[in-house]
């Protein structure tokens, strides 16, 4: 039952109203069905309220003695009123109860997904990029859900026992041996049918499993689909996401049988014990036929509650993985948060330097004691075979990765000491290919930021050389870009990623392959608005193209983890 424990601690006041509000629920109904009791009597014996106080059973005469206290007599319309009113109770405190697990289930599903997202935010960049997409999107939207339901089944299955309880405390009071018996045999016929309900447990660990498995490969195939149909090779696709999603279709029969088992032999298993009970009532105890009336209805009321009990409990088991797996994501996220140690503002004046930078990737060095300025206003063209550590340097640049050894300089002053978030701001980013969202120009260039208006939205796409494209759009601004910018060309998209580099103001540029994907027309285009933000900007360019290295003020060539100015031979 730890994740009930677990969830009680994360939502203690809505879960002790809940169990308050069943608690008094229950004790209402059993006061109620505790005056069915001297109700019945006093109807069978013909009205006499003489014979209700005779009645042996320990529940009528407790209530009739209450009433005697209240000044009241044991009348069919005073105890007949008492069994409504504790009904109508009931019903009021069961709603309460609903009401608070229904905003708690609510409450569940929210938080764990906001506490997951701002994990991710907040946490480091070498950790985000070993997490796979589809497996967060499965934890954001199914997890975190099933998350909700293992808590609605928990707090139904704690509602329940304490209804169950209330039940078995009245009949033990009608009668304490036939109770125990009954009680006894339905406690062994669940502890049978218990192992049905381990079956469902792993069933529901596996299908959180091969959810995070399949959602993640969905995503990955999802993402390269244009080159896989452009191959005809979706098939290898289909295959792969074919044979995972038969799996997990395995483990969700699995699921469906045991609970349609489980809830099948319980209503047989039941009835047989009501049988056995009602026999020895009548042929042992040789019971009057009112004690023997409310005495069914309240093993019955027991047995069936027990049951449902079992039921949630099954429900609980199979969605908790769920819960246990989102949790695990969300603490290793919290565990990854980005620590920033410096708090000093800052400056680009002057310029940058990599004074002796290595860095490493596990075992293997990508940077070796690299050494190069950028001066403030210039424009510093990257080259270098694949992995030579062109985006690696961007990446320390941006306080995303922290040097192995050496340091980097912004104005004399050391990275580490300077506040990163205040840095970042003066950022702008483009990356090799664009991540545009299928919204509006607009919004690709704010990311939804309302600080950011029209004419400063206007300014960037001008300064990015992408405002004539932009008003020939029908809609202009609010024209729609498509899925991953599909309804641009790639000149376009890049425009448009460096207009969003740009609206914020930065003051040092940085640019990852940015002109790699593009034809030479529009690669000349992006060069010639480089060239107009040379001076008023930091630019700092990775490129395999030459294109970029003949407009740069210098150019730095990265091989074997060294750094060497462009055209100085071995």
């Amino acid at each position: 039952m730890r994740i009930i424990s677990a969830l009680f601690r994360a939502y203690p006041g809505r879960t002790l109203t809940m169990l308050a509000a069943i608690i008094l629920a229950g004790l209402a109904e059993g006061f109620g069905l505790a005056t069915l009791l001297p109700l019945l009597t006093v109807v069978v014996g013909g009205g006499s309220a003489g014979a209700a106080g005779q009645f042996g059973s320990p529940a009528g005469r407790m209530v009739v003695k209450t009433l005697a206290f209240l000044g009241l007599e044991a009348r069919p319309a005073t105890l007949l009123a008492i069994v409504v009113g504790a009904i109508l109770l009931k019903c009021i405190l069961v709603l309460i109860a609903k009401r608070e697990v229904g905003y708690a289930v609510a409450h569940v599903a929210t938080d764990l997904r906001l506490r997951l997202i701002r994990a991710l935010l907040r946490a480091r960049w070498e950790y985000y990029a070993r997490q796979p997409v589809g497996a967060l999107a499965n934890a954001v939207a199914t997890e975190a859900m099933r998350a909700s339901q293992a808590y609605l089944s928990a707090a139904n299955t704690a509602a329940l026992a304490i209804q169950a309880l209330v039940y078995i405390g009245v009949a033990l009071l009608v009668s304490w041996p036939i109770t125990l018996v009954s009680l006894g045999a339905a406690l062994l016929l669940l502890a049978l049918l218990h192992q049905l309900v381990k079956k469902s447990r792993r069933a529901g660990a596996r299908q959180t499993d091969l959810l995070q498995l399949l959602l993640g490969h969905l995503t990955d195939s999802l993402q390269s689909i244009k080159p896989l149909k452009a191959m005809a090779r979706e098939e290898r696709a289909d295959t792969l996401l074919v044979r995972e999603t038969t799996r997990l279709n395995r483990a969700l029969r699995k699921q469906v049988f045991t609970k349609a088992a489980v809830k099948a032999l319980q209503e047989p298993l039941v009835m047989l014990v009501l049988i056995v009970g009602l026999y020895f009532a009548l042929t042992v105890l040789k019971m009057a036929m009112a004690g023997i009336m409310v005495l069914v209805f309240l093993i019955a009321k027991s047995l069936q509650q027990l049951g449902k009990v079992q039921q949630n409990y099954q429900k609980m088991v199979i969605f908790e993985s769920a819960y246990w797996s989102l949790l695990d994501k969300i603490e290793e996220a919290e565990g990854a948060a980005e620590q920033a140690a410096g708090c000093r503002p800052p400056t680009l004046e002057k310029g940058i330097s990599l004074a002796g930078v290595s860095f490493s990737y596990g075992e293997q060095m990508v940077l070796d004691g690299a050494t190069l300025c950028f001066p403030a206003g210039s424009l510093t063209s990257l080259v270098g075979p694949s992995g030579a550590g062109k985006t690696t340097i961007l990446d320390l640049l941006a306080g995303l990765c922290r040097p192995r050894a050496g340091r980097i300089m912004v104005d004399g002053c050391d990275l580490e000491e300077i506040d990163i978030k205040a840095w970042r701001r003066l950022l702008g980013y483009v990356p090799q290919e664009p991540l545009l969202l299928n919204d509006s120009v607009r919004i690709n260039i704010t990311l939804g930021d309302p600080d950011i208006d029209d004419r400063q939205v206007l300014a960037a796409l001008d300064a990015a050389g992408g405002l004539e494209f932009v008003k020939a759009m029908p809609g202009g601004l609010e024209a729609g870009v498509g899925e991953r910018g599909e309804q641009l060309s790639g000149g376009q998209r890049q425009r448009l990623a460096i207009a969003r580099a740009l609206v914020g103001r930065p003051r040092l540029l940085l640019l990852d392959e940015a002109t790699s994907a593009l034809d030479g027309e529009s690669e000349a285009a992006i060069c010639r608005t480089l060239e107009k933000l040379k001076g008023e900007l930091t630019i700092i360019a990775v490129s395999h193209r030459p294109a970029l290295v003949e407009i740069a003020d210098q150019a730095f060539r990265l091989e074997k983890g060294r750094v060497r100015p462009y055209g100085e031979k071995n």
